[in-house]
């Protein structure tokens, strides 16, 4: 009973935090390649379902959570030191905003998809990302406007106004999927 209770534990701990290396695509599935947590399949899954590379998709979450599941803006402080809301209701490993998850589950069907489970979150990004492909015209592999639209959402992608950030934010992000792309070549994923 005791062994059962310390496996749990060792099993909810890994559940919650980010992998150690992140700059490496062939590391993070090793280390979250388990009997309940298998990154890698989800992954591919993802990736089956919509169309999108598997290094886009983790691209995508390695830009906008460092694959940490309970990841959120940061707050607003007013005068400086009195903590206030957050700038957007961004949440979890995709940081997909209330509104447009729910657009989500609704059309999918996935009710009880979480933003801070792995397997729903690249499910998610690889969904807005084939309906940026079908609105906007984006290729499934060009990461670097798949961003942008992602970020500014598909109505400010259309009007094309980027500021210097979400430009330097979505160039990383190609940069990672490359590398990743490479990586994942060289290690058979």
């Amino acid at each position: 009973m005791r062994y059962a209770f310390f496996i749990a534990l060792l099993f909810l701990a890994g559940c919650g935090t980010a992998p150690s290396r992140i700059d490496n695509a062939c590391a993070i599935f090793a280390q979250r390649d388990g009997l309940f947590n298998n990154w890698a399949r989800e992954a591919k899954r993802a990736s089956r379902e919509y169309g999108v590379p598997v290094p886009v998709l983790m691209a995508t979450i390695y830009t906008e959570s460092g694959f940490r599941a309970y990841a959120r803006p940061k707050r607003i402080y007013l005068l400086g030191f009195i903590p206030w809301k957050r700038p957007s209701s961004a949440y979890g490993y995709a940081q997909a905003l209330d509104g447009t998850w729910a657009a989500y589950q609704r059309e999918t069907g996935r009710w009880a998809a979480s933003r801070t489970d792995f397997g729903d979150a690249i499910k998610f990004v690889g969904w807005y990302h084939n309906k940026s492909n079908r609105r906007n015209g984006i290729a499934l592999t060009d990461t670097y406007r798949l961003y942008l639209a992602y970020y500014a959402g598909h109505a400010g992608y259309e009007r094309g106004k980027f500021t210097s950030a979400i430009r330097a934010a979505a160039q990383r992000s190609a940069g990672i999927a490359d590398r990743y792309e490479r990586q994942l070549h060289s290690c058979g994923y």
